[in-house]
């Protein structure tokens, strides 16, 4: 067979793979993996369902030691010139940290060497002339700076729990950086630090003894730090570790699973007890440290005990001088620190930057969203009354308890710190339950509070909101806070997706960080947030994944403004360092949150109200019109921003990036053997056809939102294109049970949209599993052509103009 005529795939088999395998030295199973996806594709939500857009995938990529990529291959077939997958081919190198880049037709290859110092320089190789994997190793450990004497510690091997889980590629990124970093620093004198600390294809890397991850949440920030604990342990680089965090549920998470392959090398500090036949550490920090400087526990070791420190959730270390973030790293100053956060904490006074240095990796909730590794969500905007207008008490009016209230005007900061209004209370709870109703009473949801005060308040309202619930279990609405010994049992049902209950809890700071909350479908914030840092916390309790039970994505309801923080530039940007030690003052690790913690605290204990007629007065009203004034929806857009324009607005721009007329949409669609593609195309460019069909208020299909709101064509409901089928005619020509068949896949149509019978699983769903299996189905047709042919005359009809 001529090479023109081959497939893609063919290319690959006769010509690509033997060059590497039979002619390079490769090995098949270890070292080369073909048709390799990296990512999962974007989730989409379409009404009830959900779709993935399209995954990225490498031809190949190669590696040499299992988890260590070195190249990446795009192949295309030969009617495509050599150099045709070179683009591509640098587009995934970029995003997977690849140095040697080849496109291949099956007549050569072109080789992009990232390494050489002049740029990047592409040359054309034969298929004979393909380097070997110890030729590109040597490449990229000249590039990186790495001798013999540490090649052992880079190349040390991950742990494998013989299931084939694989970091994805960020995590091995990460990993891989961190290892190469810290490598490089123990040829060094420890705490080198103020060298160029940047880690990549430009400049080379540079030895580090700290290090910055920045990873969001949901991603695996303790997993990556397992195993690069794991490879620097096996390769006895560091012998003696220790994790540390700051909330119990973080450090026995970590111990129960990711960190379980220890084993009896691990232990975790608790009773303040020290025992040093230890190899791995596990610790809250309240517990090695007091406010005594005989209580410091940590003392108790030598200064040179341990080697390596990991520091979790880094962006709570307090900038205090005498804190326990501070005083912990200070005394083991010659460890390896590695700092892991979602949320960089850069302020002012404060900063990781300074500290740890330029992030060595940063993986953004913007990029795990648009992967398919997070969930993307909406924003419901509600705003009360008195909360814009404010609130003025009468001359002389006290508060239920009698209290005289201040005479002044009451505003959004003041509610539920200065004043609780009863009406608002249960004003909330019934727009949190309205929404429950109207989606799914069973999501689990968690309602940010502004104190424990309020946490009661409100889940004492949720709970007459939804008496018929709570009437078969009283823990579908529980209130979580430090303060509760009851609710803090509660918090691994909630986490548990396996657990029904509770649904509904009330929180106010304990579960703003380290709850791995996977099936979390609704974040209600009922709090005055300043913080950029806590609020990129709390906003990451809902961007986990969970497809096994149905958790795609999220929603936020927003009843104080705080989601206008989406907007500020440093809400999903790149850490940017704004600190400025002063002179000869050493570096801080930054913090924004208290130190002064009991040692056996499960958190950070939320602080009780203030006694009344001590402290800050809060004054307890009721016999208030309370109501909303005003509710908008707003989305996710592609950029990774919320969008602030209408989406009929939104949904025009977008489209005439891609369809400059209507004749270029309707040419496109008529062309299209499957309309689902175009559908994917308009959801890629970032066209929400959910929120389209929400603001529209019909039932229309993609096809006519497109024509409708873009080209201002009239539109027709999915029902009545069918309605349009039917009265022509068009069925008469087919038999008896084709018809049916034809008749369910348009009910089908009506019901749920194009894709759906463009599926041939259809086939397999009732009515149409009723007129037999799906083989039986398409015999009706003649065969599986025909029936691909008269389900393309369906579209047609479907489509026709009227």
């Amino acid at each position: 067979m001529d090479k023109k005529e081959l497939s893609e795939r063919d290319i690959c088999t006769k010509y690509i793979t033997p060059a590497i395998v039979e002619k390079a030295g490769w090995d098949l199973m270890t070292q080369i993996r073909e048709e390799v996806y990296f990512t999962k594709g974007r989730v989409y939500v379409k009404g009830k369902m959900v779709s993935r857009g399209k995954a990225k995938f490498a031809d190949y990529i190669l590696y040499y030691k299992p988890n260590i990529p070195i190249a990446v291959i795009e192949a295309k077939d030969n009617n495509h010139p050599i150099g045709g997958g070179m683009q591509q081919a640098l587009d995934y190198a970029e995003i997977l940290d690849l140095l040697f880049v080849y496109s291949s037709n099956g007549d050569a290859f072109i080789e992009c060497d990232r390494t050489i110092s002049q740029g990047m320089i592409e040359r054309e190789i034969s298929l004979d002339a393909f380097p070997s994997p110890q030729e590109l190793w040597q490449r990229y450990c000249a590039w990186k700076g790495i001798d013999s004497g540490i090649e052992a510690i880079v190349t040390q091997d991950y742990y494998d729990d013989g299931t084939g889980k694989k970091p994805r590629y960020y995590q091995e990124i990460a990993i891989n950086r961190t290892i190469e970093a810290i490598a490089l620093a123990s040829r060094r004198e420890p705490n080198a630090i103020g060298e160029e600390k940047r880690c990549g294809v430009s400049p080379n890397a540079k030895g580090q003894n700290r290090v910055l991850l920045v990873m969001a949440t949901g991603t695996g920030k303790t997993y990556t730090a397992f195993q690069i604990i794991w490879r620097l342990w096996k390769s006895k680089t560091k012998k003696r570790i220790l994790f540390l965090a700051d909330r119990n549920i973080l450090v026995d998470q970590a111990k129960t699973n990711d960190f379980k392959p220890f084993g009896s090398a691990m232990t975790k500090i608790k009773k303040r007890q020290v025992d040093k036949s230890y190899e791995i550490y596990l610790s809250l920090y309240q517990a090695v440290t007091g406010t005594e400087e005989e209580s410091n526990i940590y003392k108790q070791f030598s200064r040179d005990f341990f080697d390596l420190i990991v520091v979790d959730e880094c962006h709570r270390g307090s900038a205090a001088n005498d804190s326990a973030w501070r005083s912990i790293l200070e005394y083991f100053t010659s460890a390896t620190q590695i700092g892991l956060t979602a949320t960089p904490r850069e302020t002012e006074e404060v900063s990781n930057i300074d500290y740890f240095g330029e992030p060595i990796y940063t993986y953004s909730l913007k990029q795990g969203i648009e992967d398919g590794f997070l969930a993307p969500y909406k924003v419901i905007r509600v705003d009360i009354d008195k909360d814009l207008e404010g609130w003025q008490p009468a001359p002389g009016q006290v508060d239920r308890y009698n209290q005289p209230i201040e005479d002044r005007v009451y505003d959004q900061r003041d509610i539920n710190r200065n004043l609780v209004i009863e009406e608002r209370d249960i004003l909330v709870a019934q727009r949190i339950s309205e929404f429950l109703k109207a989606s799914d009473r069973y999501s689990k949801t968690i309602v940010f509070c502004e104190d424990i005060d309020h946490a009661e308040r409100m889940r004492r309202a949720l709970v007459n909101e939804n008496s018929d619930l709570v009437a078969q279990n009283r823990k579908y609405v529980m209130r979580i806070t430090g303060d509760s010994p009851e609710g803090k049992a509660e918090l691994d049902n909630f986490i548990l997706p396996e657990s029904q209950y509770p649904v509904i809890v009330t929180t106010s700071k304990l579960m703003t960080t380290g709850v791995d909350a996977q099936t979390c479908k609704l974040i209600v914030l009922d709090r005055n947030i300043g913080s950029m840092t806590e609020f990129k916390q709390i906003i990451g309790r809902g961007t986990r994944i969970n497809e096994d039970f149905g958790k795609n994505y999220f929603t936020i309801i927003d009843f104080k403004q705080a989601t206008r923080l989406f907007a500020d530039p440093d809400f999903d940007g790149d850490p940017v360092q704004i600190y400025e030690p002063p002179a000869g003052e050493p570096p801080i690790p930054p913090d924004d949150e208290d130190d002064s913690i009991p040692d056996d605290a499960d958190v950070i204990i939320d602080p009780p109200p203030p006694p009344r007629g001590g402290g800050r007065t809060k004054y307890v009203v009721n016999g208030v019109d309370v109501s909303i004034s005003g509710e908008r929806v707003q989305y996710f857009g592609k950029d990774g921003k919320l969008i602030t324009e209408s989406i009929k607005d939104y949904t025009r721009k977008n489209i005439y990036q891609e369809f400059a007329t209507l004749d270029d949409f309707l040419k496109r669609w008529s062309a299209a053997e499957r309309k689902d593609a175009i559908i994917q195309e308009l959801l890629d460019q970032g066209v929400l056809l959910e929120a389209l069909a929400e603001e529209v208020g019909q039932d229309f299909d993609p096809f006519d939102l497109i024509c409708h709101v873009a080209f201002d064509q009239p539109a027709l409901s999915r029902r009545e294109r069918v309605q349009q089928v039917k009265n022509r005619n068009y069925l008469s020509k087919y038999g008896e049970k084709a018809r049916a068949v034809i008749d369910a896949l348009l009910d089908k149509y009506a019901d749920e949209g194009i894709e759906n019978i463009e599926d041939i699983n259809v086939l397999k769903v009732k009515p149409i599993s009723e007129l037999g299996t799906p083989m039986e189905v398409i015999k009706l047709f003649g065969s599986k052509q025909k029936y691909q042919e008269t389900l393309q005359e369906l579209k047609v009809q479907l489509y026709m103009a009227s």
